[in-house]
This record gives C-alpha cells, sequence and structure tokens, in this order.
C-alpha cells in the first residue's frame, strides 16, 4: 500500500479499479500533400465545422459552466487566423493533417508562453486539434474509454469535452497528473460534483486495474488499500450521500450562528439550478460573459437585460455583482492594454475600468436602473482593488450612479494590510481566495508547477483573512467569501471561524458545505481557525483544524 499525494477537489471519497485514458493519437507524417491543395482545404473545412458542431452540442447538453468552456473551444476550432494557418501550410505542400497539427501547435506555443489562464487554454487547443485530427483519419477522437462496470479515471489531463458529460454512474472519481485547483479539470469536476484529485505524484505508474481509493479531503490516492479501508471509504461515500440528500435549509453552525450559503454564477441562465440547489442568494455574478465575446463594450440596455434576467430570480435575496473584471487572462481590446510583459501584475481589474470610466460608468447605470426595476438586494463590488484611494473612488461613483451598497474584493494583499482604511469606504469586502492565494504566494493559479503553493489553507494567506474578517466586525460589515475556498467544507468552517459572515462557492458544493457547517458550534469554528493560523505549512494547517473536537 502506498499513498500518492495530490490536490484534492471537493468532499468525496471513491473506491475501484483503475482505468486508464486513451493515450493521444499519434503525431501526423510528414509526407507531402497527395493531390489537390482546395481539396485538401475543404477536408480540413468541414472536420472543422464537424468539430465545433460536436462541441457546441456538448456544451448544451452540459449547460452551466461547461456550456461556457466547450463554447470556447468551438470557437477556437473556427479561429479565422488559425485556419489561414492551416491553409497556407497546406499551399506550401504540407498534408492536411499536419497542416492543422502544425498550426495549432504554433498557437499553443504562444498561448503556453503568456501563463495564467492563457497558458491553461493551451491545453484546450491541443484537444481541438486532435479532433480535427481525428475527423481527418475518420477515427474516433480520444477520449474517456467505455466500460461496462464504475471504475476511477485516470489521465493526464482530461479535456473540457471530456470532462463536461462524464458518466457519473460509471466514473466513480477523477486522478490527473497535471493541473491545478483552478484547471479547467478541477473546475467543472466541482462544479458537477465529481471527486477528484489533480497534480497527483505517481499517477502516471498507475495501471488498469490497480484498486485504489481516492480521497479528495486527505489528497490523497491509496493503492493497494486494504478490506478495511475500502469498507470505510464505502461507509463515508453513504455517510455523504446521506447529508447531501438532506433537506434543504439556510447556511447555519451547530449552534445556530447563520452564515448564508450563495451561489458563484456567470450567467443569468444558472440562476434556477442555484436556487433549486439551496442557494441563497448571489455571492459572485461573473460579468465577463457580455463583454469577452463582443469588439465593443455592450450597451447600458443590453446589460441591463441580463442584469434583470438575474435579479428577478432571487427577489428579496442578496445579489452581489462583480464589476468587468478585464485584463491579464482576459484581455479585451477596447479595455486593456496590448503587449505587457506581465499584465498579471498590469491594468487589470478597476484599474483598467478606472482608465476608461465610460465603461465602468455603463455598467453601473446598467446595474442601478435593472435594480430599480426588481426586488433583490443587489450589491456592487470592484475586482483588483489595492488599497482605500481606490476603494474610495469606485464606492463614490457607484452612489453617484445610483448603487445603493457598494464594496470590493479582496484579492491583492495590500487591501487586507490595510482592511480598517478599506472598511471605512467600503459597505463590504468580498475575498477572493484564488487570486489571493496566487498574489500572497506568487504562484500562479493556473500553472501547475507552482501547484502546491495556491492552497488557500496556507497561513499567510488565512492570517490575511482574518485581518479582513476582524475589521469588518469591528464596524459591523460583512466579509465574504468567493473564491474556491469556500467550497472545501472544512475551510469553510475555519474560514466562518475567522471572520466570514457569508461564503459564496459553485452551487454543487451547497449540500456538502452546509454539512459540514452544522457540526460545529462558533467556538469550535474559532478554535479550529486559530489552530490553523499557528500551522507553518498549508498541510499541516489544515490537518490543525482537522484535529480540534467536533461536536
Amino acid at each position: 500500500m502506498s499513498e500518492l499525494p495530490g490536490i484534492g477537489v471537493g468532499r468525496g471519497v471513491a473506491s475501484g479499479p483503475v482505468l486508464r485514458m486513451a493515450d493521444p493519437l499519434g503525431e501526423p507524417a510528414t509526407t507531402p500533400l497527395d493531390g489537390p491543395a482546395d481539396s485538401a482545404k475543404t477536408a480540413v473545412h468541414d472536420a472543422l465545422a464537424a468539430v465545433a458542431d460536436d462541441l457546441t452540442k456538448r456544451g448544451a447538453l452540459a449547460g452551466g459552466d461547461a456550456q461556457a468552456v466547450l463554447e470556447a473551444q468551438a470557437l477556437m476550432a473556427q479561429d479565422p487566423t488559425l485556419i489561414d494557418d492551416v491553409h497556407a501550410r497546406i499551399d506550401g505542400g504540407t498534408n492536411p493533417e499536419r497542416a492543422v497539427h502544425e498550426a495549432f501547435a504554433a498557437f499553443q506555443e504562444i498561448l503556453a508562453g503568456m501563463g495564467g489562464y492563457m497558458g491553461e487554454r493551451a491545453a484546450d487547443l491541443g484537444d481541438v486539434a486532435q479532433r480535427i485530427i481525428a475527423k481527418l483519419r475518420g477515427v474516433p477522437a480520444p477520449g474517456v474509454p467505455e466500460s461496462a462496470t464504475p471504475f476511477i479515471l485516470v489521465a493526464r489531463d482530461l479535456a473540457p469535452a471530456d470532462t463536461a458529460l462524464l458518466d457519473l454512474e460509471k466514473v466513480l472519481a477523477l486522478v490527473t497528473s497535471d493541473g491545478g485547483p483552478t484547471s479547467h479539470t478541477a473546475i467543472l469536476a466541482r462544479a458537477k460534483g465529481i471527486t477528484a484529485i489533480v497534480g497527483v505524484d505517481g499517477a502516471a505508474d498507475l495501471a488498469d486495474g490497480d484498486e485504489v481509493i481516492v480521497d479528495a479531503v486527505a489528497g490523497t490516492v491509496t493503492t493497494d488499500p486494504s478490506a478495511s479501508q475500502v469498507d470505510e471509504a464505502k461507509a463515508r461515500v453513504a455517510e455523504r450521500a446521506a447529508a447531501l440528500s438532506a433537506p434543504v435549509t439556510p447556511g447555519a453552525l451547530a449552534d445556530g450562528t447563520a452564515v448564508p450559503l450563495l451561489a458563484n454564477l456567470g450567467s443569468p441562465a444558472d440562476a434556477a439550478g442555484a436556487v433549486e440547489l439551496g442557494a441563497e442568494g448571489v455571492g459572485l455574478f461573473r460579468t465577463e460573459f457580455l463583454f469577452l465575446d463582443s469588439p465593443s463594450a455592450p450597451t447600458v440596455e443590453s446589460q441591463k437585460a441580463s442584469y434583470v434576467a438575474l435579479l428577478q430570480a432571487f427577489p428579496g435575496k442578496k445579489v452581489v455583482v462583480r464589476a468587468l473584471d478585464a485584463g491579464a487572462d482576459k484581455p479585451l481590446p477596447f479595455l486593456t492594454d496590448k503587449g505587457e510583459e506581465n499584465p498579471a501584475l498590469g491594468r487589470r481589474g478597476l484599474r483598467a475600468l478606472r482608465h476608461h470610466e465610460e465603461i465602468l460608468r455603463d455598467q453601473l447605470t446598467a446595474l442601478a436602473e435593472a435594480d430599480a426595476e426588481t426586488e433583490a438586494d443587489l450589491w456592487v463590488m470592484a475586482p483588483m482593488v489595492a488599497d482605500a484611494e481606490e476603494t474610495a473612488y469606485f464606492v463614490g461613483l457607484a452612489r453617484e450612479l445610483g448603487i445603493r451598497t457598494a464594496g470590493v474584493m479582496a484579492e491583492i494583499p495590500s487591501l487586507a494590510l490595510l482592511a480598517d482604511q478599506v472598511f471605512a469606504e467600503a459597505d463590504f469586502v468580498s475575498i477572493g481566495t484564488n487570486d489571493l492565494t496566487q498574489y500572497t504566494l506568487a504562484a500562479d493559479r493556473l500553472l501547475g508547477t507552482v501547484g502546491s503553493y495556491q492552497d488557500p489553507w496556507h497561513p499567510a494567506v488565512l492570517r490575511l483573512i482574518a485581518q479582513l474578517g476582524s475589521a469588518g466586525a469591528s464596524v459591523s460589515k460583512g466579509v465574504g467569501i468567493c473564491g474556491e475556498a469556500a467550497a472545501d467544507p472544512l475551510l469553510a468552517v475555519v474560514l466562518v471561524g475567522l471572520g466570514a459572515t457569508t461564503l459564496s462557492m459553485t452551487p454543487a458544493a451547497l449540500a456538502d458545505v452546509r454539512a459540514e457547517l452544522g457540526k460545529y458550534t462558533i467556538d469550535q469554528a474559532r478554535e479550529m481557525a486559530t489552530a490553523a493560523l499557528a500551522a507553518t505549512t498549508a498541510r499541516s494547517a489544515k490537518a490543525a483544524a482537522a484535529a480540534v473536537h467536533v461536536a
């Protein structure tokens, strides 16, 4: 028996036999073009269209975050720059499979060099290329293996198209050797409630038929487990199933302390599903979907229609909307600067909006008008805010344009260090733990090579959260958590102990977090937080919190 460490996603545990993902297609031959170039171009065009159509249909079936991911892949398959490159290579005498391979590989290299979100998309582009080449060869694209019985799926990484439509009756859990906590595999696994561990050392050595236990809580894959370990894992599966099927109630600790559980949403279309899973409102509504596919900023009228649809789904409930968060991994031609050497540390978030204030004014105007026509409790916050001066700027402009409740996101460590000054200006603060962890530990949150640093359990991150929690409590203002950390049930309890007043997460995580909160009192949550703060590493912080007695 041995334990392979990785980064757990969610609260699940599973046991079963390994089935490995098929290897990618072999690299196309370099043989010269055989036949007319126009015929080869037509074949490529047909393959591109078929792949784009397949990805779009898969997205429509999957819905939610998966749909956005797959639609982005479909757009990649029809990118005019890539198509022109493929055509140029065919005109130069390259066979169509090789032309696709070389053109996509060249673009992958560019994306990988950009790092961050764009670097992570390089893997998605590789998946698209594989699917196109498979169409040209007339063979199935590499994907999830077929099996008559349930299994643990092991792969180097999974393409979004595969993760989105996994058969949850067959796939008990995912294990990947690549990827970090915010890779597409992790994000989609969390959204679908799939037990998963990413970035597993030694995953490449697992073979078909190996019996393993996948424990997302511990972040370990146990090989060749004993019968008693398997029985314990099965008991935990049954216990979790019972918790997930329990009646939906408002989030609260064991002593009745209320902890509203909110949803992170990226589109009004996701609202109904979140309500069904027990979301008590929205803690983070990402507005980027309105801007990313547009050559220019959307009008006030078009934005307002989307905001009205969102707010109407939550009458009387809190809905926290984030102003456009562009730049770095989400560049926009009409807003962000071109050619920044390190855009993650450049003009992004509020910095970009302040540089183009007309875009921010239009967005705030649209939100205020939507608020006036609906009954939700609208809160609006600015992304990537560094200090009290930026806070005062945003809050002042928001109030000028009719926003009643305005706050900021804590993603930059400086904001936490100046928390008392920030709360003097803002109505609330919401902590984006993904970026706060990235900037605190100087580790790109989408770069697998520094995945071990991308852990919000790190005491440095927890101490910053504690400062924000204390500052908010001293003036009776809300401190929300809207990063992926809130979806970790045990960490959610610690965050409440650190002063978080609301938790917002992907809707699929709500039941697990609700059940975990109900095991502890506020005093125990604070004890767990104190224990975690005294630790020296992320792993020891988690272990220290877990060791505190359970009610």
